[in-house]
């Protein structure tokens, strides 16, 4: 009882086949398989990386080159606060 007969199985790609439409299936079936596929690229390189560090040099990293430096922009005068007197006299009229 614990294996599914053929019945079982044709059962569940009718249901399948009914809730995502004979359309989407065969698109999720090839991006399953791409996502398989770059999947065991990735632990091939994984491993080849660990026996590689013995037989390489560990590489230098880059420095980038930054531009030379630009003098700042000239800042705005602020000629309209200094010309302000500083008195009692233009005090917050509410506050008085």
């Amino acid at each position: 009882m614990g294996a599914m007969s053929p019945w079982h199985w044709a059962i569940v790609l009718l249901v399948l086949v009914l809730l995502f439409g004979s359309k989407k299936l065969p698109d999720a079936a090839r991006g399953l398989g791409r996502s398989l596929r770059i999947f065991k690229s990735e632990m091939s390189e994984m491993q080849n990386d660990k026996s590689a560090p013995a037989e390489q040099a560990p590489a230098q990293p880059q420095t980038q080159q930054l531009p030379p430096a630009q003098p700042p922009l000239a800042q705005p005068t602020q000629h309209a606060q200094s010309q302000q007197p500083q008195s009692s006299e233009h005090a917050d009229p509410r506050s008085a």
